[in-house]
């Protein structure tokens, strides 16, 4: 039964991968070598606005940034005319192209069988027709982090750009290890006995693995020493070669986790969920740790907390001095991330350091400074033009460019809401005539 669902759900997806490959190649054809943004207003993140800007690119680098700017004569140009440009938003943790219709297990590649599987790759699942990746970049978001879940360690995510025929294509530079850290939550079938019991088993086996991790990374070069690939992508992140995504969320399991790292002498760590990093962020400050939070527009975690404490959080991490990067945590809807910004900025955060969180501090969390996050001579061309403030629903995205490709603003959404919006009769009627 499985196979033949596979099949026609196989079938269904040809024309809209052929459709999806067909944007991208119109994409690849259409898009200028060497092209500049002119007449804008810039949002550089890391070096203020610039009113009346111009933005030069080639080959999809950055080649020049301000006013009075020479203009190649070979260049495209796009006059914006007052129009508002952003570095490319940053979603610091999704499923997005691991997953594409929650109801049927085989358009899901999120989560592999067993609870110890870290050399599971997310980039190697990623489906880059995946109809929730235009969704996504039409609202500004240019750049995801995408990561597997279920288990203790369950594989390592990738960052990646919105645009590309392969995964390797929309590689953005940089993975990490994704660890599960044993919480103290007890579900409605546990009481706390057997809740903290869990936890202690899988805080053992957490520690049983990493043992061993360390003990081959020392060994490994030795000339009887077996491949062992769960080991292997441990060692890595234990040599500081790959980050460690450490996802804690209660206050009690993020000052265990911050005592556990300590322990270990990990440096290459980042915390994310951190729902109630508000409650210990002088401790997190003080381990000087940073956080991927989110999503905000979400409810409190405990029945007592008041009713913005989801929405507080970021903004009070960030003010006791916890670099903070925002994610949506949503898959079909990341294209939302702007929003869980905006609540962000509003409830404490500010509109800077909520941009911040979705550009600059989403890509430097992640290793990836140097090339995206901000709009500065050198880096990719990943950036987006508006007709206002991006964190505003009645904001408009007019376009969008990533690895300095002008991507088509189109999507199911979009074609579906024109389609519907002006309906007319499927047939022509027309009037009985009489002989």
């Amino acid at each position: 039964m499985k196979k033949f669902i596979t099949f026609i759900i196989l079938i269904a997806c040809i024309p809209l991968a052929s459709f999806a490959q067909q944007q991208t190649s119109e994409i690849r054809q259409e898009n200028s070598a060497k092209f500049a943004i002119t007449n804008a207003k810039i949002y550089t993140v890391t070096n203020g606005i610039i009113e009346n800007g111009t933005i030069l690119v080639n080959k999809g680098i950055i080649e020049a940034v301000g006013t009075n700017i020479d203009i190649p004569s070979d260049a495209t140009v796009y006059d914006y005319n007052g129009g508002e440009v952003y570095p490319g938003m940053i979603d610091s943790g999704t499923q997005l192209g691991l997953m594409e219709i929650g109801s049927i297990e085989e358009s899901q590649d999120y989560d592999e069988y067993g609870n110890i599987t870290p050399q599971m790759e997310a980039l190697t699942a990623v489906n880059p027709n995946s109809e929730a990746i235009p969704v996504t970049r039409v609202s500004g978001v240019t750049t995801t982090l995408t990561m597997p879940g279920g288990g203790l360690l369950p594989g390592t995510a990738a960052t990646i750009n919105l645009f590309g025929y392969t995964p390797d294509q929309m590689y953005a530079g940089s993975k990490g290890l994704i660890i599960n850290f044993p919480n103290s939550r007890r579900s409605w079938r546990q009481t706390q006995e057997q809740a903290d019991r869990a936890r202690e088993q899988a805080l053992e086996e957490l520690n049983d693995v990493f043992d061993k991790a360390e003990l081959y990374a020392e060994i490994e070069d030795a000339d009887d020493t077996r491949y062992y690939p769960e080991m292997e992508a441990l060692a890595t992140a234990i040599r500081g070669d790959m980050l460690m995504y450490i996802e804690v969320n209660a206050a009690k399991d993020i000052l265990s986790a911050l005592e556990w790292v300590e322990n270990r002498g990990y440096e290459n760590v980042v915390f994310t969920g951190v729902s109630e990093g508000w409650r210990v962020a002088e401790e997190l400050a003080e381990a000087g740790i940073p956080v991927i939070t989110g999503p905000v527009l979400s409810t409190p975690t405990r029945s007592s907390d008041a009713y913005d404490a989801a929405y507080k959080n970021p903004g009070v991490m960030q003010k006791a001095g916890v670099k903070v990067a925002l994610r949506s945590g949503d898959t079909e809807n990341a294209r939302n991330l702007p929003y869980n910004a905006a609540f962000a900025a509003t409830y404490g955060m500010g509109k800077e350091e909520a941009l911040k969180a979705v550009t600059i501090n989403a890509a430097e969390i992640m290793g990836v400074g140097d090339s995206i996050g901000s709009i500065e001579v050198g880096k990719k061309a990943n950036f987006f033009v508006a007709d206002g403030d991006p964190f505003e629903t009645k904001t408009q995205i007019l376009n969008v460019f990533i690895d300095g490709y002008l991507v088509p603003m189109t999507s199911r959404q979009i074609e579906l809401y024109e389609e519907f919006l002006d309906r007319k009769p499927g047939l022509q009627k027309y009037p009985v005539t009489e002989n």
